[in-house]
């Protein structure tokens, strides 16, 4: 018994060092790192596949409806979306805010604001709300033909070029409150920037939100304004992040 245990082990060892050294097993498999499948179950795509550890830093460029003229400083759109990440995330994960905005700006100023930031290109999410006043100041609409498209550009190099980050974000109706006075012709140009800017979105797979509707309401729902009778209330800017926020989640893989 003790002979024939000599002999299988004796098989055995042959067998193993005929085969060739341990590289040479490997190839004897068929090894392959094309092969090797690597799970990138928490790998954040919307981070340049890197892991950001829960921080998504969030830009939000605009004019008096981005800055949140007579509201609050918590009451601003992007300061409300914010907090309503934080409160669906449980504080689990940080959101970093940056706002470049003025009341007044056009989208001249605006371009003029970015370019003086040097902003960076690490943004996991940009949002773009511009040109009433082109439309208010009555600057050639050919202006915002031409300088929307490149806020767009410039929007999308601060997400590191992803453009699956970016929201543009329609321009409100100011013709349904106090001031506006129910001006079909107000509503008629805003109508004129609103489509051009959204079929230029929607030919590139930009995504394109549009709460105008919402701010239509204002005459008939005045708590959708703000005591200056002509921008949008913390209400209306409430609205704005309920109808935000769901495409948010997905963009930052947090649904």
């Amino acid at each position: 018994m003790k002979k024939e245990f000599h002999i299988v082990l004796y098989i055995l060892f042959f067998t193993i060092f005929s085969c060739g050294s341990v590289t040479n097993f490997e190839e004897d498999l068929d090894i392959n790192s094309s092969d090797i499948e690597v799970d990138t179950t928490f790998i954040n795509p919307n981070n340049g596949g890197v892991n950001n550890n829960g921080v998504f830093k969030i830009l939000s460029l605009g004019d008096s409806y981005t800055i949140g003229e007579s509201v609050c400083e918590t009451c601003k759109f992007p300061v409300q979306l914010v907090d309503t990440l934080l409160t669906i995330t449980q504080n689990k994960s940080s959101f970093p805010l940056k706002i470049i905005a003025k009341t007044g700006w056009t989208t001249t100023n605006l371009i003029s604001a970015i370019d003086a930031e040097n902003i960076n290109s690490d943004y996991n999410l940009v949002t773009l709300l511009i040109g009433v006043n082109n439309q208010y100041q009555r600057k050639p609409f050919s202006t915002y033909e031409t300088e929307f498209p490149k806020l767009v550009e410039i929007a999308t190099k601060a997400t590191n070029n992803n453009i699956e980050n970016l929201i543009v974000i329609s321009i409100p109706d100011y013709a349904f409150t106090p001031f506006g006075r129910a001006n079909t012709t107000i509503s008629s140009e805003i109508d004129t920037y609103n489509n051009f800017a959204q079929a230029y979105c929607n030919s590139r797979g930009i995504t394109f939100i549009n709460i105008t509707g919402i701010t239509r309401q204002g005459l008939v729902n005045p708590a959708l304004v703000a005591n200056d009778g002509l921008h949008p209330s913390k209400l209306a800017y409430k609205k704005f992040v309920e109808r935000i926020t769901p495409i948010v989640l997905q963009k930052l893989n947090l649904n």
